[in-house]
Parts: C-alpha cells; sequence; structure tokens
C-alpha cells in the first residue's frame, strides 16, 4: 500500500468541499463520480508514523461528557468529522461503515466504536446530529459542541480546522463546509492511529478492513 509522504502529502488529500450541489452523490462508475472504477486512488493510506489518540472532550448528542481518549480505550476506533448538510463525503463513508458493521460476527461488532463529531456545529444541534446519524448506525457515538471545542479537537487529532465555504448567489446561512474527509482508526492494541481511510471507500473495502481493526486487538 502507499504510504503519506508528510505533512503535505496529507494536506493534499486531507480537505473536501463536499461540493455536490443536490442532495445525491453519483453513482460510482459513472463519468461523474468521484472514485470512478477505471481510475481509483488509493484509499487506505498507512501512516509513516503512528498518530497517538488524541485527548479532547465533547458532549455526546444525550448530554453527555465523552472524554475521547479514556472512552475509547481497549477498542478499534473510527474518528469522523462529518456534517448534517454534507452532500456526498459524509453519508458516503457513514453508510459504508454502517453496511460492513451490519456484516460482522456480533462479537467483531462490540470490539469498535465509530465516533462522528460535527464539523457544522453552528447547524448541527444535538437533536439534529442524532438523527441524522441514527439514518446510518444508532450505534455511531455522535459528539457535539462549541466552534472553539470543535476546533480544538481537530487539532489536537491532527487534522486541519474545517471551514466554510460560501455560496454564490446564496444566503450566508447556506454554505458548504470543507472539512478533512478521511476517517482515522486507531487501534485498540495501541492507542494509535497507523492508517487513514480517504473518501471512496465502498462497503467492500470496509469490511476487511474493520475486521482486521477488530481482531487487533
Amino acid at each position: 500500500m502507499q504510504r503519506t509522504t508528510g505533512r503535505l502529502g496529507l494536506l493534499a488529500l486531507a480537505l473536501a468541499a463536499c461540493a455536490r450541489p443536490a442532495g445525491r452523490p453519483a453513482a460510482a462508475g459513472t463519468a461523474d463520480s468521484a472514485v470512478t472504477d477505471t481510475l481509483r486512488p488509493p484509499v487506505i493510506w498507512p501512516l509513516e508514523e503512528p498518530w497517538p489518540k488524541p485527548a479532547f472532550t465533547l458532549v455526546t448528542t444525550d448530554g453527555r461528557p465523552f472524554d475521547f481518549r479514556r472512552e475509547t480505550d481497549g477498542y478499534a476506533t473510527l474518528l469522523f468529522f462529518a456534517y448534517t448538510h454534507c452532500p456526498d463525503v459524509c453519508p458516503i463513508h457513514l453508510a459504508g461503515i454502517a453496511g460492513a458493521l451490519k456484516q460482522m460476527p456480533l462479537d467483531e461488532q462490540a470490539r469498535i466504536r465509530v465516533v462522528v463529531v460535527t464539523a457544522d456545529p453552528a447547524r448541527d444541534s444535538a437533536a439534529v446530529f442524532r438523527a441524522w446519524l441514527d439514518n446510518f448506525d444508532s450505534r455511531f457515538v455522535g459528539l457535539v459542541g462549541t466552534p472553539a471545542a470543535i476546533d480544538s479537537a481537530q487539532a489536537a487529532a491532527r487534522i486541519p480546522r474545517a471551514r466554510r465555504e460560501y455560496l454564490p448567489g446564496r444566503d450566508s446561512s447556506q454554505y458548504l463546509v470543507g472539512h478533512w474527509a478521511s476517517v482515522v482508526a486507531y487501534s485498540a492494541r495501541d492507542n494509535q492511529a497507523h492508517v487513514l481511510y480517504r473518501f471512496g471507500m465502498r462497503q467492500g473495502d470496509w469490511l476487511p478492513e474493520l475486521r482486521r481493526l477488530a481482531r487487533e486487538g
């Protein structure tokens, strides 16, 4: 597998504007698809040096403080920053993860935690974020917080800060969010991330990766 090439290489794949204006992403393999069958970029990126699991505390969608490092200790953990108005990157990632989890044995499912943090705290209230995540899997941990707290969590996770991208001719409440488009996976074995999963992962890609992570612990 191709390895990341340092900070510049990571930044080159980091931010996605979620720029498709319609709510439905193109099907894979079509000319308009973000990832085609004929020219598919690497989607699994091993890190040259592991990233330690970050320490940050946000609030769950049911109002409970959530210490990320402590609450995920002993689990293979996926961390993803997403938002409910995202037209493509976020729902594709989450649907792929949810579909793969449902195909796994129950004991392996129990070894994985999926933590999704809003990248758009201005619009994603706890109730809105919870309802959206439940469309994929009710077991996903949803975290919300103030803009400053979300920024701090991204910094702790070594992830570039999400930014608003305003659309010409739309009012200021209609914006997209340029955000980190990869899922970070932390091993239960050592609480470090050894791999990033880029946008373009399919359910068939997720299943062997999630089973591998579940077995590592």
